[in-house]
C-alpha cells in the first residue's frame, strides 16, 4: 500500500486533501488525521470491513473496541439505541467538542467489529477543525484508534505517524503537535455512579463539577483486572526499553533513581531518566528528559508519549521515571506512565 502524505496548515486547510481524505473514508479506506488529543487512524464506522482495516493497519486485536467520532447531532442520534439521559445531555453541554468519549447502548447502525461485539458504543466529538470538517466532507461517523502500531506510544506529532504508519494507511493528513497530549477521557453513565473507564483530556475534577459523583474504574489501577474501556485492554503506550515507575517522597524519589541508575551503568547499561523540569540538574550522568514543570500537569500530558518515544531514539536500555501528583491531567499521566511500565513501581 502507498499511502499519500498531506501537511496541512490549520490555517488555511487545504480542501483538496481534506476532499480526497473524505472520499477515501467513503470507499472503504483508512485516514489518520489529527484530533486535539491524539493522532487518529479513522475508517468509515458503518461499514465493517472498513473497521477491519483499522485493526490490521495497527496489529491491534479486534476484540478490543473503537471509538466512533462524530461531526454533529445527527450522527450522535444515528449511532445510539438510547434516548438522551440527563446526564449525557450535561456531558455533551459542557465537553462536546472536546476530550470526552461516553458509553451509550448502540443503535443497529454500528457493526459489531466496531465495538468488539459488545452493545455499547463509545462515542466523542473531537475538538479539532480538521478532523471536524473530514468527518461532515466524509458524511459518516469514523472509527478511530490512536494512529500508532499497537502497544506503542499513542502518536501527538506528525513523525510519529510517519514513523509507524507509512505504507499502512491510505492518506495521512499532518498538521502540528496535538493540543492536549493524552487521549479522551471514557465515562459510562449507564449506572447510578458514573464512572471512568479511562482517564484523560477531561478531568476527574471537572466531571465532577458537572455530575457531582463520579468513581474511577478499578482496572485504572490494578494490573490483572480487564478494563471495560476501548484503548485500554493490551499492553500500551510502551517504549523499548523496560520502564520502572519510582514513587514517594521527592527526595527518597531521586536518591533511589540514582542508586538503581549507577547500577545499571557499572553494568554498561544506557539509562534514561524521565523526571519534570526542576529536578533535570539531579541526573546529570544520564540520558534526562523532561516532561514540564511539575506544578503543571497540563504540559505533562502534553509531553508524556513524545518523550517515551524520544527514549527509543536514545536507544537507552532501562527508563526510571518519577511518578508525579495524580491530580487534574496528572491521573491520566500517570495512568499512561504505568501501563507503560506494566504496572513496575518501586515505593521508596
Amino acid at each position: 500500500m502507498k499511502t499519500k502524505v498531506y501537511y496541512l496548515d490549520e490555517k488555511n486547510i487545504n480542501t483538496k486533501a481534506l476532499d480526497e481524505a473524505a472520499a477515501v473514508i467513503r470507499q472503504g479506506g483508512t485516514v489518520i488525521f489529527p484530533t486535539e488529543t491524539v493522532y487518529g487512524l479513522g475508517a468509515n464506522a458503518l461499514d465493517e470491513k472498513s473497521v477491519s482495516r483499522i485493526f490490521e493497519a495497527k496489529g491491534r486485536p479486534s476484540d478490543n473496541p473503537l471509538i466512533v467520532h462524530i461531526s454533529n447531532y445527527d450522527m450522535l442520534l444515528y449511532c445510539i439505541g438510547e434516548p438522551l439521559s440527563e446526564k449525557a445531555q450535561k456531558l455533551i453541554a459542557y465537553f462536546w467538542p472536546g476530550p470526552l468519549t461516553i458509553i451509550f447502548k448502540k443503535s443497529k447502525g454500528i457493526p459489531k467489529e466496531v465495538t468488539a461485539g459488545l452493545d455499547t458504543v463509545a462515542i466523542r466529538m473531537p475538538d479539532d477543525e480538521i478532523a471536524l470538517s473530514l468527518i461532515k466532507k466524509s458524511g459518516v461517523p469514523i472509527a478511530a484508534p490512536s494512529a500508532n502500531i499497537s502497544g506503542k506510544p499513542s502518536p501527538t506529532a506528525p513523525e510519529h505517524v510517519i514513523m509507524d504508519m507509512v505504507n499502512r494507511v491510505d492518506v495521512i493528513l499532518c498538521t502540528s503537535n496535538t493540543r492536549v497530549g493524552v487521549e479522551s477521557t471514557v465515562i459510562d453513565i449507564s449506572g447510578e455512579t458514573p464512572l471512568v473507564l479511562r482517564p484523560g483530556g477531561v478531568t476527574l475534577e471537572e466531571l465532577r463539577e458537572v455530575l457531582g459523583e463520579v468513581e474511577v474504574d478499578e482496572s485504572i489501577e490494578e494490573p490483572g483486572i480487564t478494563p471495560k474501556s476501548p484503548g485500554m485492554k493490551y499492553i500500551h503506550y510502551a517504549p523499548k526499553a523496560p520502564m520502572a515507575i519510582i514513587r514517594g517522597g521527592e527526595i527518597k524519589v531521586r536518591e533511589k533513581i540514582l542508586e538503581l541508575s549507577k547500577k545499571e551503568k557499572d553494568k554498561g547499561l544506557k539509562v534514561g531518566v524521565l523526571t519534570v523540569d526542576e529536578n533535570k540538574e539531579s541526573y546529570g550522568d544520564y540520558e534526562v528528559i523532561s516532561i514540564g514543570s511539575k506544578e503543571d500537569s497540563n504540559q505533562a500530558a502534553h509531553n508524556l508519549f513524545d518523550a517515551l518515544r524520544e527514549f527509543d531514539k536514545l536507544m537507552v536500555d532501562v527508563i526510571y521515571a518519577e511518578a508525579i501528583s495524580e491530580n487534574y491531567l496528572g491521573l491520566a499521566v500517570m495512568n499512561r506512565m504505568k501501563k507503560a511500565a506494566g504496572f513496575n513501581i518501586i515505593e521508596v
